[in-house]
């Protein structure tokens, strides 16, 4: 009888944490290597954040909190779906997770069934798949095409309903491809959802605030008010407030939902951190200023890297709209080699091969289940950014 449980034996490993990883390992024996591999922003949480949690250590705030988060952030998080997506929640229907990640994990585990089916758009992010194999359900992927943006199209997200479908998982803008959707995009997406009423749909926003150009974010329930009682919105202060260790997720959605993720939280790891919570209510309901700044630097980096990845040999690189990720497609490099004779036959023998000619660490595009392609994080500075592109384009040019 095996000791791992059936459901964690179908569960793979996070490529993008494996990649990363690989990159210390690497970069600690000696190799000068340059990670472009993990979703973090190099900015620092800004000090108004931080000195909220230096005053809630020294006013006591080290105790346990309510399961599903202390009441003024609750309140913080009503108020920032009100003002900046146009959607009425009250703060009794928001709860507070040990981030972006463990609010997905338990709206999957608080609501699937074996048998269960959950549409996901590929390319994805890494977990989304196996965090509805956890559950006990089964992940239906679709997948995109860079032709169309990487975004999902309506008469593809009709043929996949099923009477066994559960969740559409959406995240607009996009880990790993960077689309994000235009309201007559999301319209027509959240139009097929109206005509199958069992079906609910789970916004993962977290790069919200890191959209570009003229763009403007739209979110499901914002843009069909009907679906309100089935839609989970799902965002966090990790990438828009570069507060990636501080581990604070949230989400609002019905008030059933709701308690049921409340109550198994209070199973499982009951409530986040009380510092961090208190942190995340100055995010939210303080100064929004450097977001704007921030994203105009993140915008002429995703525009350097767009534009030097396109003078790579057997590249191609569509500009997203949003998040910091860039998707390239390296399908001209299969079945090329390297100087030393071997055969690029996958994407991931690609981005192996990149890291060991040249020392640049990115993520396989078959990781996020749709290749040959790769990601690319230009969440770092310019000139490692130039640098990392330069070294890319040399090892291109070395495959025959």
């Amino acid at each position: 009888m095996a000791f791992i449980s059936d459901a964690l034996l179908r569960v793979k490993p996070s490529a993008t944490i494996a990649v990363t990883q690989k990159a210390r390992d690497l970069k600690n024996a000696g190799r000068d290597i340059i990670s472009l591999s993990i979703g973090e922003p190099d900015f620092d949480t800004p000090d108004n954040i931080k000195k909220a949690a230096i005053a809630a250590i020294e006013r006591g705030e080290t105790k346990y909190t309510p399961v599903a988060g202390i009441q003024p952030l609750r309140e913080a998080i009503a108020a920032k779906f009100k003002r900046e997506n146009g959607i009425d929640y009250k703060p009794s229907q928001t709860i507070v997770g040990n981030g972006g990640k463990h609010i997905l994990f338990n709206a999957f585990l608080a609501t699937v069934n074996p048998g269960d089916e959950v549409i996901i758009p590929a390319p994805y992010w890494v977990s989304y798949p196996d965090m509805v194999v956890i559950a006990g359900g089964t992940p239906v992927t679709i997948e995109t095409k860079m032709a169309q943006g990487f975004k999902l199209q309506p008469d593809d997200l009709a043929k996949a309903i099923t009477p066994k479908t559960k969740w559409l998982m959406l995240n607009s803008p996009s880990n790993p491809s960077g689309a994000a959707y235009t309201y007559d995009e999301m319209k027509a997406l959240t139009d097929v959802l109206l005509a199958h009423p069992h079906v609910w749909v789970l916004s993962d926003d977290i790069y919200e605030h890191l959209i570009y150009g003229d763009f403007v974010f739209v979110t499901p329930a914002q843009v069909e008010p009907r679906l309100m009682d089935r839609t989970l919105t799902m965002n966090g202060v990790s990438k828009s407030y570069a507060m990636t260790g501080w581990r604070i997720g949230y989400a609002a959605g019905p008030d059933q939902l709701i308690k049921a993720m409340e109550m198994l939280q209070g199973q499982q790891t009951s409530g986040a951190c009380s510092i961090a919570q208190w942190a995340s209510v100055e995010a939210l309901n303080g100064p929004q200023d450097f977001i704007p700044e921030r994203r105009k630097i993140f915008e002429e980096r995703r525009n350097l890297v767009v534009s030097m990845i396109n003078q790579a040999k057997y590249l191609k690189c569509p500009s997203p709209e949003g998040a910091f990720y860039v998707y390239p497609s390296c399908a001209e490099a299969i079945g090329r080699k390297t100087p030393e004779g071997k055969v690029i036959a996958t994407d991931e023998d690609f981005v192996s091969a990149l890291l060991e000619a040249e020392g640049v660490a990115v993520v396989q595009g078959s990781a996020f289940g749709l290749g040959p392609n790769f990601r690319i994080s230009y969440a770092t500075a310019t000139q490692v950014l130039e640098e990392a592109c330069t070294k890319i384009q040399r090892f291109c040019a070395s495959l025959v």
